[in-house]
């Protein structure tokens, strides 16, 4: 919804006050479907070149994720939480290898079940019960065991900006595109000047259109969407930070009401929840 409003705002703004200034707007819509051909065909080519196969087809998936409100939300976060706090209240009182199964069929486990939105997160449970089955096996230490776990968020973090780097690279061409738009007008232009001066300036002034186009698909449309995408790629790592400080802490001999405490203290302030809210919604799901 606020990604719509913005961009309602911004091109509104911009065509509503050249109107209003005694602006042809006929000039502008005469010119566009040609500019914008122009201007997106090229640029969307040298996109496909700029970018394997896989970068593409990221960038396709996080552009309707990025239209979309945020799904890591506070009550995530304290369902996150809860579902750690079991896993490793369980190990604590009954022994770490009685978490095996757990570990070992995550999707048959009545404790990943009892959490149905993050229990059905692929790259969560994937992330936690790696590391859990490292500490069931007891071959490596806490420090090893982080050393993993930033080389994992380490690769998901460059994976997921992948396409926030493709989309500023686009953002990058429009311009340069719109300029090139604009000298194939000209050129058009300089080809029938024998026209009457009013049928040059209407020449003229659709190829100026491709310069404005190009300019503001570039910085209106294209760089903040890139920059909503990036935002909510940190978004998704602050969540496996959370895992990965309470999994640590609960390595390194704090009980698990402690360890969710080191997790929760990672979040981003606007989804973080109290310790008293955090403390009620666990035991509220015991």
């Amino acid at each position: 919804m606020f990604v719509l409003i913005g961009y309602i705002v911004c091109l509104g703004c911009i065509f509503g006050v050249y109107i209003v200034h005694g602006g042809n707007i006929s000039v502008i819509l005469k010119a566009l479907p040609f500019e914008i051909i122009t201007i997106l065909g090229g640029a969307l080519g040298a996109f496909v070149v700029n970018n394997q196969p896989k970068v593409i087809k990221a960038t396709l998936a996080a552009l309707p994720m990025a239209l979309k409100g945020s799904k890591y939300t506070k009550e995530r976060y304290m369902e996150l939480m809860a579902m750690l706090y079991d896993i490793l209240q369980k190990a604590r009182k009954e022994g770490l290898m009685a978490i095996e199964k757990d570990v070992e069929a995550p999707h048959e486990s009545e404790i990943f079940k009892k959490y149905p939105t993050v229990g059905s997160d692929h790259h969560v449970i994937e992330f936690t019960t790696d590391y859990l089955r490292m500490m069931v096996s007891g071959n490596l230490n806490s420090h090893e065991i982080e050393a993993l776990m930033d080389s994992e968020i380490e690769t998901h973090h460059q994976e997921a900006h992948a396409p926030v780097a493709a989309l500023a690279r686009l953002a990058g061409a429009l311009p340069a595109f719109g300029i090139v738009a604009a000298v194939l007008g000209v050129v058009n232009t300089m080809g029938s000047v024998g026209q009457p001066p009013s049928v040059l300036g209407g020449m003229i002034g659709s190829a100026l259109v491709g310069t404005f186009l190009g300019i503001l698909l570039a910085y209106g449309v294209v760089e903040p969407l890139g920059g909503l995408v990036e935002q909510k790629t940190e978004d998704a790592a602050k969540e496996l930070q959370c895992i990965k400080s309470t999994l640590l802490a609960s390595m390194q001999g704090y009980n698990p009401a402690t360890a969710i405490e080191f997790g929760r203290k990672v979040l981003f302030s606007t989804v973080r929840p109290s310790f008293t809210e955090l403390e009620g919604h666990v035991r509220g799901k015991k």
